[in-house]
């Protein structure tokens, strides 16, 4: 275990559980953590990327990580969860199996992710840090939609804006 250093910033991160491993995010990215709910689909979005969901008004895009991060769909469970991030101002929603705690984090613990090699994709890692005795990947949420899915996700929600205005 690392020494504390009271001087040193540290950072809390909501940590959860997937596919048994462990991972963080920024706990000043997390909006709010539901319980698991269906989503509306929509037409040609990305695999990683279930539907939507109506949130007090807002329509937000649902992510599963599993599939995000190349791992086989699970069936959801009672402790399935939908953590609702906020990136560039714009909410969506991350499934994960569990959310597990919120922990601080000192700057010095966090290291960087080593070079995997062309066959990884370690793109949306920020660093990895141990936490009581387990590795926690630190995930980078500005980078969990590739560019070019977003850009497909802004272009199709103002029409399922409208049409949940319809409905």
């Amino acid at each position: 275990m690392y020494a504390s250093n009271s001087n040193a910033p540290s950072v809390q991160q909501l940590t959860f559980s997937l596919a048994d491993e462990e991972y963080g995010l920024d706990i000043l990215a997390v909006r709010e953590i539901r319980g698991w709910t269906p989503v509306t689909r929509i037409p040609q979005a990305p695999h990683y990327v279930l539907g939507v969901l109506d949130l007090r008004g807002t329509i937000v895009p649902v992510l599963d990580l599993r599939l995000r991060f190349g791992l086989a769909r699970n069936e959801n469970a009672a402790t399935t969860v939908t953590v609702i991030v906020t990136v560039a101002g714009r909410p969506f929603g991350v499934v994960v199996d569990a959310v597990s705690d919120v922990v601080d984090i000192q700057a010095g613990q966090i290291s960087p992710v080593p070079d995997m090699g062309t066959t990884v994709d370690t793109e949306y890692l920020r660093g990895l840090t141990p936490v009581q005795g387990r590795m926690v990947l630190l995930l980078d949420v500005e980078k969990l939609l590739h560019p070019e899915d977003a850009r497909m996700l802004e272009a199709a929600l103002p029409a399922a804006d409208e049409i949940e205005a319809v409905a």
